[in-house]
């Protein structure tokens, strides 16, 4: 980047922060972002549900704010991109698992002991009696290795595999406590099927997963939504699922196992795979199917002489719709979890719309469906992209933005995995803010949204956001402390919600994407990487 591009740019993210604080440009902006996540966020949209009649009100919504903002459409003249589903509610014969192990036999509970589902176009599963075989962490990495299915034959069987990885409990293992993917519960599920497995249980623990069992719950009692493929997912596995650590302790010790010992065994070199005596027939019933297509809402704002290279923009619309009542509220409306990136997407459109000098890159904004399925919309659109992935310089994704209050300093997540570390700083500084480096992410944050797929295919990221100490205490002890993560009260709420700290990363991200907009080259893995350009 020459010189004279950096300093423009860097009077464009300062002249971003002061507008933050005490300009109309603010006021402006901060409304246009309320309203359409307080829209979004309105129990008329139900939650915004893929496959629901409230995907197609929220999609319509996004498209027509995209094309009040000037935005051309993305998909050969159309808005919208086709995203192929499969929906299944399912249950477990009488809600129950029954298994007969070496010291008597006890009940799986759906869903105190027990989530399962299955993303089969089947009317009914049957898995025949089978074992129940106890795979570790269910890892096979050969680059570390690792490798927790050497010497057994799991075909036909139910794994048990141990969220997160090895590093989470030894620091010399693995990346210590920054998780790999190989401890992400959903790399779980795709080894087992790799390995012939029938079905598969992850082995919950809340410090391990980040997350209790009630999100657990709350994911996957509804509706289940997986990518559809033409025979149907006929070769899924029949069930999947997660299995509560105290319910665990039980099957290991109706099996004749310690509990306490094998999972301690697992987490060291060279652990053994066990076929528990414990067996298990299952049967699940389908009780609601749908097969249809869900959409990616996608607009494209042309660049100038590199308009065909891109940055995708991305943030997911979708959240958890109607379901099990919390305190009298059914319906998860999803204010910050997503309806704020959503609407953020439309603000950084604007933004970007707005420039008196235009960008050389195209940017293309995606409000991608069915995150929480499994970042399902951003799979869809990595496997067919609107604009070739080669040509994709970078992809800026947007997940809970909002609220925030402002902090003194910037977090920066998987450093040292392209040369974007740079842009970082340069638009911090710019904020007369500094740079924290995150090394530890024990929770997987990295692999846990839409911008994961993009990096599996090659497309270099950027993972910031605000850190250090927030600066209004006062405001940060008016927040309330109620639990809000996947739950029906993430609700959009004038009484609190503070966009001083979201405008401020907004802006961030703005400046980040202006740079990688107008530089000439586009953004380089390291050479050490674990992904590089295909």
């Amino acid at each position: 980047m020459n010189k004279k591009l950096f300093l423009s740019l860097c009077l464009v993210a300062s002249f971003a922060f002061s507008a933050m604080a005490q300009h109309k440009q603010y006021e402006e902006e901060v409304a246009f972002w309320k309203e359409r996540i307080k829209t979004l966020a309105s129990d008329e949209f139900g939650g915004r549900k893929p496959l629901t009649e409230y995907e197609t009100k929220t999609i319509n919504y996004i498209a027509d704010e995209f094309k009040k903002l000037g935005l051309e459409p993305a998909n050969n003249g159309s808005y919208f991109q086709p995203v192929r589903e499969i929906s299944t509610l399912a249950r477990p014969d009488k809600n129950r698992i029954r298994v007969k192990g070496a010291k008597g036999s006890m009940d799986l509970k759906f869903p105190e002991d027990i989530v399962i589902w299955t993303l089969r176009g089947q009317k009914k599963i049957n898995v025949p009696n089978t074992d129940f075989v106890f795979v570790g962490f269910g890892i096979n990495a050969p680059e570390y290795n690792w490798n927790d299915y050497e010497g057994i034959d799991v075909k036909g069987k139910i794994v048990i595999a141990m969220v997160n990885d090895p590093g989470f409990y030894d620091k010399n293992l693995f990346r210590g406590r920054n998780m790999t993917y190989y401890g992400r519960w959903t790399y779980k599920l795709e080894e087992a099927k790799r390995q012939g497995a029938a079905g598969a249980l992850v082995l919950h623990n809340t410090a391990a997963a980040s997350y209790g069992w009630n999100v657990c719950s709350t994911s996957h009692m509804q509706h289940n939504i997986g990518l559809c493929s033409d025979d149907l997912n006929a070769d899924a596995l029949a069930f999947q699922g997660w299995l509560h650590e105290e319910a665990g302790k039980k099957l290991f010790e109706l099996s004749g196992l310690d509990f306490e010992e094998m999972t301690e065994a697992a987490k060291k070199p060279g652990f053994k795979s066990v076929t528990m005596k414990a067996k298990s027939k299952v049967t699940m019933n389908i009780l609601e199917m749908n097969v249809g297509e869900s959409h990616n809402v996608a607009a494209i704002l042309p660049g100038t002489d590199l308009k065909d290279e891109y940055i995708v923009c991305t943030a997911h619309w979708d959240h958890f719709g109607i379901g099990d009542a919390v305190n009298g509220d059914s319906i998860y409306n999803g204010a910050s979890d997503n309806a704020s990136g959503t609407a953020a997407l439309m603000l950084l459109a604007k933004k970007f719309k707005e420039l008196p000098v235009k960008q050389r890159r195209s940017i293309v904004f995606v409000a991608v469906t069915s995150e929480e399925c499994g970042l399902l919309g951003s799979q869809g659109y990595c496997e067919n992209p609107l604009y070739p992935l080669s040509k994709t310089a970078a992809n800026l994704n947007f997940d809970g933005i909002a609220p925030a209050l402002r902090t003194t300093g910037v977090t920066l997540r998987a450093a040292g995995k392209t040369n974007t570390d740079a842009l970082v700083i340069a638009a911090a500084a710019a904020q007369g803010r500094q740079v924290r480096i995150v090394t530890e992410d024990p929770a997987g944050g990295y692999f846990r949204s839409d911008h994961f797929n993009f990096v599996k295919k090659g497309v270099p990221t950027v993972l910031c956001g605000g850190g250090g100490e927030v600066i209004d205490k006062e405001k940060q002890a008016a927040i309330p402390k109620a639990y809000r993560y996947h739950q029906p009260n993430d609700e959009y709420d004038e009484s609190w919600w503070n966009f001083d700290g979201a405008m401020e990363n907004l802006n961030l991200m703005f400046s980040i994407g202006l740079m990688i907009a107008n530089q000439d080259e586009m953004p380089k893995w390291a050479k050490d990487a674990d992904f590089q350009r295909q």
